[in-house]
This record gives C-alpha cells, structure tokens and sequence, in this order.
C-alpha cells in the first residue's frame, strides 16, 4: 500500500519548508532506534513568526493558525530525520503543546487542536496520538505557540 504523505500535503495546499535550524544550543531532532524526538517548533511561516498572546491579542482561530504552523514545521523535521522519505512515519506518538496566554486564558486545548487535526489530516489514522496543551505567561520571541513532539518511523 503506498502513504504517499506528500501527495496528502499537496491535495491539502500544504508545500513544507525546509526543516526550520534550532535557535540555540541544540539539534532538531534525536533519531533513538525507530522513534523520532522533535525539538520544540515555534509558530511561524514564510512570512516570518507568529506573534501573540492568547486572551490578549490573539484569538482561538488565530491561535489556531499558529498551531497548524508548528504541525507543518513538525513534519519537515521529520521528514528531514527520514532522509526525506515521510512515508516512513508509522505513528504519531505524542505532541506537547505551550500557548502563550493570559493567567485567566482556558482553550489551551482548541488552540493545539490546530496542530492534532492537521497530523489527521495528513497521516490519518497514523496521526491520531497523545498529547499535552500547557499555557504560559511567555514563549521563546513572543511567539504565540510551540509544540513538540514523538514519532514512531520506520
């Protein structure tokens, strides 16, 4: 049976970016025997970051957006960590989400959905997993989200 999870991304209007290089003193990724550990991606596309604050300035859709730009970066390091074969991935294991919010802010939830319904979207029903949605007072640059996460590839 061929994934073909590229072809996915296209029909879904979706062109990955080059794999995002780390801010700091650490690496994209970890590749531990079949499972891949993606470094924290921050929102942002082509157009640069995705600034905000959840309760503030930004709004559930809004952060929404950001999210789903944390998912596709996501994937072009995992495609990066496959030699560029995405139809390696076998699982989605876990995704950890932070939005950055007010004190009084709830839908951490709805906004890291923004990221879980684009990895079904993409890997069906491979990209259903686990999953973490954390507020916090602040993120890297102001950025409005950042998510983590687990893959199983083979």
């Amino acid at each position: 049976m061929s994934l073909n999870y590229e072809k996915r991304l296209l029909e879904l209007g979706i062109t990955l970016p080059d794999a995002p290089a780390p801010a700091a003193n650490y690496v994209p990724y970890v590749v531990v025997d079949n499972m891949v550990y993606v470094s924290g991606q921050i929102s942002g596309d082509s157009t640069g970051r995705i600034n905000g604050k959840l309760g503030q300035n930004f709004t559930v859709e809004q952060g929404q957006d950001a999210a789903k730009s944390c998912a596709i970066n996501l994937i072009a390091q995992v495609k990066a960590a496959c030699g560029g074969d995405l139809d390696r991935v076998m699982q989605v294991v876990k995704l950890g989400g932070f939005v950055n919010c007010t004190a009084d802010f709830t839908d951490h939830p709805k906004v890291i959905n923004g990221a879980s319904d684009l990895m079904v979207e993409v890997f069906g029903n491979v990209g259903k997993h686990a999953r973490a949605a954390v507020g916090s007072s602040s993120l890297p640059l102001g950025v409005a989200v950042e998510i983590e996460g687990i893959f199983k590839i083979k």
